[in-house]
């Protein structure tokens, strides 16, 4: 007789074998609860034109990669073709030449980059500040965080958020006459890492804080203010008092209204752009970290907000404003439609007949 699955007596009753539940752990909730939320069919669309833009967007740099080559060497082919078929005299005269315009451009460049590292300096005391909060870095992947940090780099010198924006906004801060002083805050883990990947970012004059803004200037928390498209409060001038704060999140349609219940929670101001006052937008007033950093450049250069949107956003992004004449029309218009149907919907509640 077989023996029991316990190993016992054959007359001995069966034992059960106890199903266990599968262990649970906390931290992998935690982590479900802090992925991004089912992207709708909407939003999908939206991503897959994203992904359409920059696949075409890295056509195009590979192209002009490719042209710049053809270039170099087309050049070189036709510096030693003019070489070949003169004197030695005249062959020493054009390298002479050659080597006088060559130092010339190396003396320029470098006193260029002296007179921005001069400039930068007295943003650092007198300029106005501008923060990137960098505090986001676990709501993106990789990739969202490479494109963030190009962006914040470029605002000193000339390329294309995540770290592709915050070095965009770098390089264009750099070469304005009059340039901002630029925070980078919550700058650990991954995002830490990628800004020390970037070449020269040791070298960078700006200040760069592991900790939150609202640790790193708590004893300024009175001036600071968060921008962000969701606020009730518009920006009519900068104040040099101020700290300007921008939401470094590349994917902001994945989390609406983070940046203004951040600032609401730690109880800080809020203020937008006054971008309806000047045009109308083709869908949200949201932008880009560098477009936000080039529009306060901007506005610091010209005093003037219309110019500084009509400098920086994009033609794409803009609804029936093909040129700056007619956004103001634009803009007045919308106000005088919308007027129009409030006035409307009165009518229609006053003239509904009653029951009685």
């Amino acid at each position: 007789m077989p023996e029991s699955p316990g190993g016992g007596d054959a007359g001995a009753p069966p034992q059960t074998t106890e199903l266990k539940r599968p262990h649970t752990d906390q931290n992998a909730a935690e982590k479900t609860d802090a992925d991004p939320p089912v992207l709708s069919k909407n939003a999908q669309k939206k991503l897959a034109k994203q992904q359409r833009f920059e696949a075409k967007k890295a056509e195009k740099k590979a192209a002009a990669k490719e042209q710049k080559r053809r270039d170099v060497e087309r050049k070189r082919k036709e510096w030693e073709d003019s070489l070949a078929g003169v004197s030695q005299e005249e062959r020493a005269k054009l390298l002479e030449s050659r080597r006088t315009l060559r130092k010339e451009r190396m003396e320029k460049r470098s006193l260029e980059k002296e007179n921005k590292r001069e400039r930068l300096t007295v943003a650092r005391e007198q300029g106005q500040n501008v923060v990137v909060d960098l505090q986001f870095s676990h709501l993106m992947n990789p990739n969202e965080i490479h494109s963030l940090v190009q962006q914040v780099r470029s605002s000193t010198q000339n390329t294309g958020f995540h770290l592709e924006k915050v070095m965009y906004c770098y390089a264009v801060n750099g070469r304005c006459a009059s340039p901002a002083h630029l925070w980078l805050t919550g700058c650990d883990g991954e995002m830490d890492s990628a800004l020390k990947r970037i070449p020269g970012f040791d070298k960078w004059i700006i200040e760069k804080e592991n900790r939150s803004y609202i640790e790193a200037l708590c004893d300024r928390k009175e001036d600071l203010v968060y921008l962000t498209a969701d606020s009730e409060i518009v920006l009519e001038e900068l104040d040099l008092k101020k700290f300007y704060i921008i939401g470094g999140l590349v994917d902001r349609n994945r989390w609406k209204g983070i940046t203004l219940k951040k600032a609401q929670e730690q109880g800080i101001q809020t203020a937008k752009l006054p971008i309806g006052n000047f045009m109308k937008m083709s869908s949200s007033q949201v932008l880009t970290v560098n477009q936000v950093v080039e529009i306060l450049l901007k506005f610091l250069e010209t005093k003037d907000w219309k110019t500084s949107f009509f400098a920086v956003i994009p033609q794409r992004k803009r609804c029936q404003s093909d040129s700056e004449g007619n956004a103001e029309n634009t803009v007045e218009e919308e106000h005088e439609q919308n007027d129009g149907l409030t006035a409307s919907k009165k009518k229609c509640v006053e003239e509904v007949p009653s029951n009685s």
